[in-house]
């Protein structure tokens, strides 16, 4: 099948790839000149395992193409995926200017019967708005063309995007077309051989199908994060706890893992437009206030618990970070909770020795060049001169440390682990101190 898809972020750039891979030939559509340049020169711009060689093969093959030119990408596809950036309004709402534009784009140019399917996430009602935005244009042109709005909402991790997007949990199509139906029956039978995974209902629960799921994986964490926040001051162990109420089939063991609170694209944006669509309609969403003020005071944990350890100054002091990405396996810094640590630390007074296996460059796009910041090729480099050290991100690589190491590097002998990654007994045995979520601090040696 012929297939646009506007926009080459995550989501564009993932599902479009992992079609042409299929043998769908997919046209990828975007207004950064510079993005394509690269992109057609089989540069992927963002770090995502498996997506690179993928790109460039299908590109060798033919398959996948990419262009600034929306007019070609219009006439192209007879499905068209709008694929571009929501980004959280100065209310939390989330902005749909860049979805609009695009469907303005698609009226102003198709000739033929379209069907749009909206990837992005977007707030329930946008595929009306999308509808309403092309006909009115196709109006303006007196042209009688039909077609279709489709919900088919993303559930990719950052991370595992590409073997998320090859084997679906599930693939959600939100309409009312027998027509637009049958176009992404096909165009996801790859996708859907083993069992059925597609799920078909109408466009308004598609919508809101996608804000709930993140919603949920998010509440999951802030209750984790709550629960840990009790540990501590009763006296017990999250870690035991996680494992005793994740070994309830009903509760599981995903999403429960205590640390220093979601980041990300999605989870902080997502939960504000559905706090905003809710307030919007005189719905007060209690629960998901909670949990984004949990979440938002998790977020400052790992640095009170640092700067208090110094009696509320880190003058002369120099912190060393592992991890900057939100998450492991990208290098993704959005909203990511290494983010306000930095900042809270610098304001403190600390000089900052950091490392992320694939972040710097983006942590040098955001941060710039700055006389309390080093960014470290390695961990061991990162606490050359530190006092402390500060765990942020789960990466593989810091998993299994040279206590030894560490204990003769860091000044004060003192780990912060906001991900709860070491054994405290492993920790302690090397004489260092011990500060970690939801459970008992251990002190250095003496």
């Amino acid at each position: 099948m012929k297939v646009t898809v506007f926009g080459t972020g995550y989501v564009g750039l993932v599902q479009g790839a992992v079609l042409a891979d299929v043998g769908h030939d997919v046209m990828c559509v975007d207004i950064d000149q510079a993005k394509v340049a690269a992109l057609q020169a089989g540069q992927v711009p963002i770090h995502e395992p498996g997506l690179q060689p993928m790109v460039q093969a299908n590109q060798a093959a033919g398959r996948l193409r990419f262009t600034t030119d929306a007019v070609q990408g219009v006439a192209h596809g007879a499905l068209i995926f709008l694929a571009v950036g929501t980004p959280p309004d100065e209310d939390g709402s989330a902005d749909l200017q860049h979805v609009l534009a695009v469907a303005r784009t698609i009226a102003q140019h198709m000739t033929q019967p379209k069907i749009i399917v909206n990837k992005s996430t977007v707030p329930v009602g946008t595929a009306d708005k999308v509808a309403d935005t092309v006909r009115a244009v196709l109006a303006q042109r007196g042209a009688d063309i039909a077609f279709e709005v489709v919900s088919n909402p993303e559930f990719l991790k950052e991370g595992a995007a590409v073997a998320d997007c090859k084997r679906p949990d599930r693939i959600i199509i939100g309409t009312s077309s027998p027509a637009a139906e049958r176009q992404l029956r096909e165009l996801y039978a790859p996708f859907n051989r083993n069992h059925d995974r597609i799920v078909l209902m109408d466009v308004k629960s598609a919508e809101l199908t996608k804000y709930a799921a993140n919603a949920m994986l998010a509440t999951k964490i802030s209750f984790i994060n709550e629960i840990a926040n009790l540990a501590e001051r009763l006296g017990a162990d999250i870690e035991a706890v996680r494992r005793g109420i994740g070994s309830d089939p009903r509760i599981g063991y995903h999403f429960i893992y205590p640390g220093v609170g979601y980041g990300g694209s999605c989870f902080p944006k997502d939960v504000k437009a559905l706090i905003h669509t809710a307030q919007s309609i005189g719905f007060a969403p209690e629960v998901l206030l909670a949990v984004e003020r949990r979440n938002d005071a998790q977020r400052q944990v790992l640095a009170d618990r640092i700067i208090a350890h110094y009696g509320g100054s880190l003058q002369g002091k120099t912190i060393a970070v592992w991890g900057l990405a939100f998450k492991p396996e990208t290098d993704d810094m959005r909203e990511a909770p290494s983010r306000p640590l930095l900042h809270a630390l610098w304001a403190a007074g600390a000089q900052v020795r950091a490392h992320d296996p694939v972040a710097m460059d983006e942590a040098r796009r955001i941060f710039g060049d700055r006389p309390d910041l080093t960014l470290c090729a390695s961990p061991a480099e990162a606490l050359q001169g530190a006092d402390v050290l500060a765990i942020v991100t789960e990466w593989k690589i810091f998993r299994v440390p040279d206590f030894e190491q560490m204990a003769q590097l860091l000044k004060d002998r003192l780990v912060f682990d906001g991900r709860n990654l070491y054994d405290p007994a492993t920790v302690a045995r090397h004489g260092l101190g011990y500060v970690s979520i939801g459970r008992p601090a251990l002190k250095p040696a003496a």
